[in-house]
């Protein structure tokens, strides 16, 4: 791939695509805000409508003025930014360039994608409602599930879309354990794309960059903003190559403090 067919649009696009299937905190948050990203420290507003007010209804009475809807504004900031820069020299084989740029393409995304699990689950961390440690009951990693959905039942988070991530150490016990729905022929279609268990009203993912917590959240509550900005090919000053550096750029904010929840396993 010599710089001279290299079409960044394209490359771009390839790049975004690698990048988003390779995320699991960044697939389960809401995309609702993302827009057009174009530089560092772009902000999107949120506009949050406050509550409707219910009255009870009297045939005999009139009712009320209409009231003025409310809302809160929010912004999301893009404030996190990730690059990659790297080149290919031109005595390498021409057959094999593409093959190279792609592969190098397919480890960059995989790197961009780690670097914005982290950013996110610190936004997680930080922005959580509920933050608590938990040890496993005797009734098992069921048990505990059955604890945490309990406790959001109470604080009203909604039943619909609840996704629970889990520690890669725990998956073992998840898969043995016959109470959860796993993906067999008759259970899959029940599963959310890419969870690997179904519990107690939440679909269940695993990630590797969690070691001693549970994470619980719905979709609405924690959105995630994303973009590739630059892909662009250069030819180093010194030496014989190629260059290609990219910028990604992404903001995250927690949205409903409420409905996210990190539980922090104890022994």
């Amino acid at each position: 791939m010599a710089i001279t067919n290299f079409i960044p649009q394209i490359w771009s696009a390839r790049l975004q695509e690698k990048l988003q299937h390779a995320l699991v905190f960044g697939a389960l948050c809401n995309r609702n805000y993302e827009g057009e990203i174009r530089q560092w420290g772009d902000t999107v507003h949120i506009n949050t409508m406050g509550d409707i007010t219910v009255k009870p209804y009297d045939p005999t009475v009139a009712i009320d003025d209409p009231e003025e809807l409310t809302g809160t504004d929010m912004t999301l900031a893009i404030d996190h930014g990730a690059y990659y820069n790297f080149f290919i020299n031109d005595v390498d084989a021409v057959q094999a360039r593409t093959e190279l740029m792609d592969a190098a393409m397919r480890n960059a995304a995989d790197r961009l994608a780690r670097d914005a699990e982290t950013y996110i689950l610190s936004v997680i961390r930080e922005g959580a409602g509920v933050k608590a440690s938990k040890a496993i009951p005797d009734g098992g990693l069921y048990a505990l599930i059955l604890e945490i959905k309990s406790e959001m039942d109470k604080a009203g988070v909604p039943r619909t879309d609840r996704k629970l991530i889990l520690p890669p150490q725990l998956e073992t016990e998840l898969l043995l354990d016959q109470r959860f729905i796993t993906g067999s022929s008759a259970a899959a279609h029940r599963l959310a794309e890419g969870s690997v268990a179904r519990a107690a009203g939440f679909d269940l993912y695993i990630s590797g960059d969690l070691t001693d917590e549970i994470i619980a959240m719905t979709p609405e509550a924690v959105t995630f903003a994303n973009q590739i900005t630059r892909v662009d090919a250069y030819r180093p000053e010194r030496g014989f190559s190629d260059g290609v550096k990219g910028l990604c750029l992404s903001g995250a904010k927690v949205l409903l403090p409420a409905a996210v929840c990190v539980y922090t396993i104890t022994d």
